[in-house]
């Protein structure tokens, strides 16, 4: 992985970064010597990846256990990091929650409830952190989306709805913060064979159909996101801001 030198002994916020793609991502940025802290509710995930990457980075990663769901919560998550880091200047909204459900299932408690996990907290968190930002004289904001929303599948109507509202909050803040110096821009992952996917939804003839649908032939692992977004939140890409990037092996 190519290194970036301004993300050195950087502030850097990682919602959902104990598991998943959130976990290489922690992971990632720990090796470019940054002064991570990531927010989870997998305290067991998230306290066993901190002592795996402990030994070999410069700063040990900062685990915050709070709901994402709670704004308070979530308020307190970004205070910590800063007054253990500095001001966030680097921010990665990843935490999500890709439940499948049936139309008929889905009622205003569950659509709301939805919601609160994979588009809210996206819009908070760059609340809480642009302040600090903007004192520091910029930062980088990278929001997770997802293809999902492209391809017109239908059984997680909720979950494509906030993947598709994080594309518009992307761009309207980027239109907002880019005079403060304060790029915002986002990742759309194809589908990534993380543990949860493995466990939960992969099986052999939907994974050997995703692959004949891309143009790489191999599987998409966690890892496969950690460059796209190092690049994004550096000063390699310092005059990119409202943009997608699709890292889906070239879907056809």
């Amino acid at each position: 992985m190519p290194i970036y030198e301004d993300l050195k002994d950087a502030s850097v916020l990682v919602t959902g970064g104990g598991s998943g793609i959130g976990a290489a991502l922690t992971a990632g940025f720990a090796a470019q010597g940054a002064k991570v802290a990531f927010i989870d509710i997998a305290e067991t995930e998230s306290r066993a990846l901190v002592e795996r990457l402990a030994p070999d980075a410069a700063h040990r990663p900062l685990f915050l256990d709070a709901d994402l769901r709670d704004i308070g919560a979530l308020r307190q998550a970004v205070g910590e990091a800063a007054a253990a880091h500095g001001p966030v200047t680097v921010l990665v909204n990843n935490a999500a929650l890709d439940d499948r459900h049936e139309i008929d299932a889905v009622d205003a408690a569950y659509w709301e409830e939805n919601l609160s996990v994979n588009l809210r907290p996206h819009f908070f968190t760059i609340q809480a952190v642009v302040d600090g930002m903007r004192q520091a004289g910029g930062g980088a904001i990278v929001n997770f989306t997802s293809t999902s929303y492209m391809l017109n599948i239908g059984d997680m109507p909720a979950y494509t709805t906030a993947k598709a509202g994080i594309v518009g909050l992307t761009k309207g803040m980027a239109g907002k913060l880019g005079p403060d110096n304060i790029r915002v821009n986002a990742i759309a992952p194809g589908w990534v064979m993380t543990e949860r996917q493995k466990d939960l939804w992969v099986t052999e003839e939907g994974l050997a159909d995703m692959i004949a649908r891309q143009c790489l032939k191999r599987a998409i692992q966690p890892e496969d996101m950690v460059g796209p977004c190092l690049f994004l939140a550096s000063d390699a890409a310092r005059m990119v801001t409202a943009q997608v990037l699709i890292a889906d092996g070239g879907m056809m």
